[in-house]
């Protein structure tokens, strides 16, 4: 006689379903913006990334619906995950923030393990006193049903984004170039000193100090960049009452845009005060 053999579950079905379509796709691999369920509640370390596939999330939620596993817990996951997503869009919007991805960490101090499901919406309130979303949030949920129960959490957003860092070294003083420049990863909540989210805002500049190959460029490391360097023949622009002349001179310092510098007319051998307002050029008065 012919074995007996098991008869799939639709339930079974449908997670080989989702693993062939993920094996079918996984070449065209997308991330979602969205967060996702841990598989058990704690009271701490509960960690929800917000960079998980699209097809991955697409797949599980109706099958964790299917399953009827939108209880309490879940309520609170999805309402913390909202309210924070809602928070950091202001953010990248206010801080002209480009390519953002977050985790959250939430910290439950009370169990959600025997809480009933509400029927209705959770409420959220912020209990915190910083209202950056990169600081600590302590938030309220309640639920509105009779009887209803609240529960409160404590949520830590790790932000990320790609920063500007120097791809090779970069010299003191020296006009900062695309090709020493690159974008990686940083947590921005470890960024004290601030960063660059586009290569734009750091090439011309100029460097303050020397930068090692893949330091994080922050603001204090950068200056405007030098104009006119000392030694360098630059062109002396002079004006009086609309009359204009121009003369060949050699710096005698460094300078940048709007600084004054002495200057050589090698005409005249005479040493004057110049203002520097373009590369190589400078401007002065007659006297």
């Amino acid at each position: 006689m012919p074995s007996a053999q098991s008869v799939p579950t639709p339930e079974e079905i449908r997670i080989t379903l989702i693993f062939k379509a993920f094996t079918r796709l996984k070449d065209g691999f997308r991330v979602a913006v969205l967060p996702h369920r841990s598989a058990a509640w704690r009271k701490s370390g509960k960690v929800f990334s917000a960079c998980a596939s699209t097809l991955f999330l697409l797949a599980l939620l109706p099958l964790s619906a299917a399953r009827g596993e939108t209880d309490a817990a879940g309520q609170i996951d999805q309402a913390v995950a909202v309210h924070m997503q809602q928070m950091l869009a202001e953010e990248a919007k206010r801080q002209a923030w480009q390519g953002q991805r977050h985790s959250l960490n939430i910290t439950l101090l009370n169990s959600a393990e025997r809480l009933p499901t509400c029927t209705q919406a959770l409420g959220v309130t912020v209990a915190s006193d910083d209202p950056s979303p990169l600081s600590r949030q302590r938030l309220e949920l309640s639920c509105a049903d009779t009887p209803g129960w609240s529960v409160t959490a404590l949520v830590q957003a790790s932000v990320f984004l790609p920063a500007v860092h120097a791809a090779r070294v970069i010299e003191r003083g020296q006009t900062i170039a695309a090709e020493q420049l690159q974008l990686q990863e940083v947590n921005v909540g470890r960024a004290p000193r601030g960063f660059y989210n586009s290569l734009d805002e750091v090439i011309g500049q100029g460097a303050k100090r020397r930068v090692r190959a893949g330091q994080l460029i922050a603001p204090n490391l950068l200056t405007a960049p030098l104009l006119i360097r000392r030694g360098q023949q630059v062109t002396i622009i002079a004006s009086q009452d609309g009359i204009s002349a121009s003369a060949t001179g050699e710096a005698l310092a460094n300078g940048r845009e709007g600084e004054v510098i002495r200057v050589r007319n090698l005409g005249s051998q005479k040493v004057i005060e110049a203002q520097v307002v373009e590369e190589g050029v400078v401007t002065s008065t007659f006297r």
